[in-house]
């Protein structure tokens, strides 16, 4: 093969030059045009939001000592107290409002043991705590109060059906900053509860619904530490204590004594609480001031038609429409009976009449017996106020709306067997 001239001209040379570089131009030209596009930068991922939390299961049923003891254990170590004062070791002035069912209001056996076992406690264990009679006196200095509910509850936690276990709420109250600084909840098995109310709550004629109790109640219930007092508790709380007292001296059979309290208490501001007109009428009662008592009573059945619901402890027989034959229960109904009539008839308010029944027996025999005691005390009412009769309708709901619900058909649940008036419209 020859080899190429070393004397080519430079005219050849350049035009070698040129073609190349042609080629190489036409190369790259090709290149991009048959090229694949180039992918487009990936989307960033969509951000990843966070399931809710699940809500915390609730504390487990426990046997009641160990109960009371972990829901006060839960609302003394964690109080986020006020600053302390100057003193090494401070104290802190605290009340206990006695603590009480969370549905009915009432106090029992149980929890006014529990209160003592949380007086001894704090004594024991938590000297921070200067524990002080809950009196007028000692709540006019805004100190610490302690509250609690106990209140039956079915197996999904409800208050509603048989009760399976008592839920223990405690709340422990700043009145200066007028917020919750603690709180405490367990549950209890139902042994070794004792919910027999106490003499005042047992003897009482009525219930009915109680703007000091329901404050009470909401500020013990469904709350946390931080939240305020509800305000329906903080501005009656003073003339409760005075009825706390009142109660007191019931319970100690000194009648005369309590019927001052509950004077004075009615007398305050925020004294025009149900139990303060079950109290006046009790202790009448029990001192054998008969007109002074059907006075009050007839307060109590007024009180009921504002509040448009009134609960009257009406007891029967077993299967009967026939009130219970025990003279120191009954002997009253004649004259609760015509009071109700007549207040009713003068206030020109309609009334729906629901008869109620324990859990006991069967459901559909409960609602049938239910109604015809209702229509038992609407024929009643007729007869001694002829014009009420048309302004009255009588139903049964059986043992559907328990309060109590424990089933033992003794004083503990007189209320599931209660007859209710409510107010209705008349068109």
């Amino acid at each position: 093969m020859n080899s190429p001239s070393p004397h080519l001209s430079r005219s050849a040379l350049c035009t070698a030059a040129l073609a190349a570089l042609l080629l190489v131009a036409s190369c790259n030209s090709l290149q991009k045009q048959t090229a694949s596009p180039a992918p487009p930068a990936a989307a960033a991922p969509p951000p990843v939001s966070a399931s809710p939390a699940a809500p915390a299961p609730p504390p487990p049923v426990q046997p009641y000592d160990m109960a009371v003891l972990s829901a006060a254990t839960a609302l003394f170590t964690n109080a986020k107290l006020p600053p302390a004062g100057a003193p090494a070791q401070p104290k802190y002035p605290l009340v206990i409002d006695p603590l009480i069912d969370g549905m009915t209001g009432a106090q029992s056996v149980t929890t006014r043991s529990m209160g003592r076992r949380l007086t001894d406690l704090m004594r024991e264990r938590y000297p921070q705590f200067d524990v002080q009679a809950f009196s007028a006196a000692n709540v006019a200095r805004s100190p610490l109060v302690l509250i609690g509910t106990f209140t039956g509850v079915n197996a999904e936690r409800k208050t509603a059906g048989a009760r399976e276990a008592y839920r223990i709420c405690f709340a422990l109250a700043d009145l200066r900053t007028g917020k919750l600084v603690s709180k405490g909840l367990a549950f209890a098995l139902p042994e070794g509860v004792d919910p027999t109310p106490l003499a005042f709550f047992r003897d009482a004629p009525a219930w009915s619904e109680d703007p000091a109790t329901e404050g009470y109640i909401k500020t013990c219930q469904g709350t946390k530490a931080g939240d305020p007092i509800n305000p329906l508790y903080l501005d009656r709380i003073l003339a409760a204590s005075v009825v706390a007292e009142g109660i007191e001296a019931y319970e100690a059979g000194r009648y005369s004594e309590a019927l001052d309290f509950y004077n004075s208490a009615l007398a305050m501001p925020a004294g025009d609480q149900f139990r303060v007109h079950n109290g006046i009428y009790l202790a009448n009662w029990k001192l054998g001031r008969v007109q002074p008592a059907e006075a009050a009573f007839a307060k109590v059945v007024d009180y009921g038609l504002v509040h448009q619901r009134l609960a009257v402890k009406f007891l029967f027989r077993p299967g009967s429409t026939a009130f219970m034959a025990n003279a120191a229960l009954s002997s009253s109904y004649p004259t609760w009976l015509k009071i109700i009539a007549r207040r009713t008839g003068d206030s020109g308010k309609c009334l729906e009449i629901t008869g109620h029944t324990s859990r006991t027996g069967p459901e559909p025999l409960n609602e049938r017996l239910s109604l015809i005691r209702a229509e038992y005390i609407k024929t009643r009412l007729a007869q001694t106020s002829p014009g009420l009769d048309k302004r009255m309708i009588a139903n049964g709901v059986g043992s559907k709306q328990t309060m109590v619900g424990n089933g033992r058909d003794d004083a503990s649940d007189a209320l599931d067997r209660r007859v209710e008036f409510k107010v209705i419209g008349c068109a």
